[in-house]
């Protein structure tokens, strides 16, 4: 028990490290660790014990809390929010200071991903390779649909109503589970980036706690829906994922402007070392990603081991 929650705050952190910068979520680093699946199935574990709270059927939410993986998504969930805490300020002073650099290592990481997530795929067809490709080119176009820098996006909107607030949350809670795009370039996308992160700084309670009611409401609905996807099409939803990885690589590509720019450019700086940087992070995805799979496996093996027959 100790061991998998110590194996589940390290994960949680590195996710959390991940869902700091816009374009690399953390539900990549789920896929990487091979725990994807394990974490749908807590999430929505989750939200249906909520939604029978919310009707008052203690006996379905008592029913539902034992479905959830508590000794995995609880150190998870705190990994994720020490890496935020922690790690905020250096990794924006780093993307400040170095984008070329950094943003090369993020290419490398989620081009590890892609080899990674493609094996979870028995027997790659046609038809996944058009939902990779269909999915890849649609994402790849609507990350364009922004130009210029986060610093612009952040006045899109002014003095946005509550319900934005609400939207913003719903739809940028989705990245949590969803490789390829994070949350924050979620909010860039919808113009919200500023106001939500204004609400922060000036303490707005009222704007915050509707966008929390929105990241719950969504998380809720979107796990079921994603959940079932799974259940009924796994491949399929697989080959989505890889997409929506090669989609976000817009946004990762490192020049002109690193992972604060959809705008492509030539590479015009640091080639040599960026391309170092890359290759290494996907070699080091994809090792990193066979080791914790391993003790994924073990993991479960020794919990199925330990339970009472």
């Amino acid at each position: 028990m100790l061991r998998t929650a110590l194996l589940s705050l390290a994960r949680g952190f590195t996710m959390g490290a991940a869902d700091i910068v816009p374009g690399v979520s953390g539900g990549t680093i789920a896929l990487i660790f091979g725990i994807y699946d394990r974490l749908i199935a807590s999430v929505r574990a989750g939200s249906s014990a909520l939604g029978h709270l919310i009707r008052g059927d203690l006996t379905g939410t008592r029913s539902w809390l034992a479905r959830i993986d508590w000794v995995f998504i609880l150190p998870l969930g705190g990994g994720l929010l020490l890496a935020v805490a922690l790690l905020s300020g250096v990794l924006e002073a780093l993307l400040l200071n170095q984008a070329v650099l950094m943003a090369s290592l993020f290419v490398g990481l989620v081009a590890g991903s892609i080899v990674v997530t493609w094996q979870m795929i028995p027997r790659v067809n046609g038809r996944h390779v058009a939902i990779m490709v269909s999915v890849a080119i649609l994402l790849f176009l609507s990350l364009g649909l922004r130009s210029g820098t986060t610093e612009d996006a952040v006045s899109q909107l002014t003095d946005p109503a509550l319900w934005a607030f609400f939207g913003a949350g719903a739809i940028a809670i989705c990245a949590m589970i969803l490789p390829g795009i994070s949350g924050s370039f979620l909010l860039i996308l919808l113009g919200m980036y500023g106001p939500v992160l204004g609400a922060v700084t000036d303490r707005d309670f009222a704007s915050l706690g509707v966008f929390i009611l929105g990241t719950i409401v969504g998380l809720a609905l979107f796990s079921q829906v994603l959940y079932r996807a799974l259940q009924l099409h796994h491949d399929a939803v697989v080959a989505a994922l890889i997409g929506l990885m090669a989609g976000s690589m817009r946004v990762l590509w490192p020049w002109p402007l690193g992972v604060d720019s959809t705008v492509l450019g030539a590479p015009d700086g640091q080639i040599v070392p960026a391309i170092i940087i890359a290759a290494v992070a996907s070699v080091l995805v994809i090792v990193v990603a066979r080791v914790a799979q391993r003790l994924e496996r073990a993991d479960q093996a020794l919990s199925g081991a330990s339970e009472p027959r």
